[in-house]
């Protein structure tokens, strides 16, 4: 089946009023971090990249996505722009890419990206006929580059400065042209901050028009607090207006960009309905398989009030439920752990244990527990705080953040320690 590329409405101007898009927000950590951006708050009025509602796994955005198409029969495009970068979440990326693929092998899909990680992805985005790519560039001179990142992260190691600077542009140089060499389309986004990067933005679409980018999107920086250029304003719409006139002559643009939130849907522009937005509540409550018949969720706790019990020295789990008419938890029964020793057969053990759970609850848990329960579909999260507060924030799909250890890691705070 051939793609209509035609209606990508972020990609065609003619198209963005008849044809709608929906992001799957399946991305959560991100390898970089922008002098412009806090992911921590999440307002429903905000269209600004970087905020989600909610975190879904593949299995829940394929489950989201066919509520969505019946609601919106119009929706082309299926996306992925975090909340994170996409490649900093690759298996959670490319899982869904391949769902999607597989139940809508007519739907138009894309990624936006900044680029560090992109590379070794991009033969199977060519194979799953990932049409088109956005990439975030917003400077080719690393010293200019070096003012609007803090840091990035790649293959582990921590760069700042002009050498994270150089890393990143790099990486985008290259994974561009390996874009255009496999005929994907690529759109490149510019950031608009003035004082840093006003004055270099007909650079930066010289050279991206000469490795075969296909569209610039000049786009204005949102002015965000708490983050480190909260006191630099807005650029005007001349100025806007005038860096769009002159990298016109080097690029098509891309003007009617809504600086999209993360789990955006529906035609640009419009703000996502309460339907959509409780499509997506019950998405990110079910199982992260959605067909597995997963009803519970497992604490360990010393006493039985608290998520207090690291996951290899509880002796016994709590088994806990939620009763959707009284939007309550409910506590099942207790379950005894699988005796200690005996190295990843006891986490076999305890997968097996926790069949019908979707997760389980511990102030700590080691590797090995964690890939074997991940793999059999049991989720380990790492939390402080009332079990009841946790087990029913969960079970209705709330933003229980504020209870995760080592909460730094969720901020993208700019400490190094990986958002998400």
């Amino acid at each position: 089946m051939a793609l209509k590329l035609e209606n990508h409405p972020c990609f065609n101007d003619a198209s963005r009023h008849t044809f709608g898009r929906i992001h799957l927000p399946v991305a959560p950590k991100c390898n970089i971090q922008c002098n412009y951006c806090n992911r921590k708050f999440d307002c429903m009025n905000e269209n600004r990249p970087g905020v989600s509602s909610k975190l879904l796994s593949p299995g829940q955005a394929l489950h989201y996505l066919k509520g969505a198409v019946e609601l919106s029969p119009n929706i082309s495009v299926v996306g992925i722009a975090g909340p994170g970068d996409p490649f900093a979440n690759p298996d959670e990326t490319m899982e869904t890419l391949r769902l999607v693929r597989k139940e809508y092998p007519e739907m138009l899909l894309c990624v936006a990206t900044n680029g560090l990680n992109l590379l070794p992805y991009i033969d199977e985005l060519a194979e799953l006929e990932v049409s088109h790519v956005t990439i975030t560039i917003n400077a080719i001179d690393p010293a200019v580059g070096a003012e609007i990142y803090a840091w990035v992260r790649h293959e582990k190691k921590m760069h700042r400065d002009i050498e994270a600077a150089e890393l990143l542009i790099g990486k985008q140089l290259e994974g561009l042209k390996e874009l255009k060499a496999r005929g994907i389309t690529a759109k490149v986004n510019t950031i608009i901050i003035p004082g840093v990067n006003d004055h270099h933005v007909e650079t930066v679409a010289r050279t991206v028009a000469s490795l075969g980018a296909d569209i610039l999107n000049c786009l204005p920086y949102y002015n965000t607090k708490e983050t480190v250029f909260e006191n630099i304003d807005e650029p005007t719409p001349a100025m806007v207006a005038e860096i769009q006139k002159t990298t016109s002559e080097y690029l098509p643009q891309m003007k009617h960009c809504a600086r999209c939130r993360a789990d955006a849907v529906g035609i640009i522009g419009e703000m996502n309905s309460d339907d959509m937005m409780e499509k997506l509540s019950e998405a990110s409550r079910l199982p992260k398989n959605p067909d597995d018949n997963r009803p519970y969720l497992a604490v360990a706790s010393m006493e039985g009030v608290l998520v207090n019990q690291h996951l290899g020295e509880a002796d016994r789990f709590l088994i806990y439920g939620f009763d959707s008419k009284s939007n309550t938890c409910r506590f099942i029964e207790t379950r005894p752990a699988p005796p200690t020793g005996g190295g990843n057969e006891r986490w076999e053990a305890l997968a097996k244990l926790f069949s019908d759970c979707r997760g389980v609850l511990s102030s700590g848990a080691g590797g090995s527990p964690t890939k074997v329960l991940n793999a059999s579909g049991v989720e380990v999260m790492v939390l402080e705080g009332v079990i009841e507060d946790a087990i029913g924030g969960l079970f209705r799909g709330e933003d229980i953040r504020h209870m995760t250890k080592n909460t730094s890691r969720h901020a993208c705070s700019g400490t190094g320690g990986g958002c998400g």
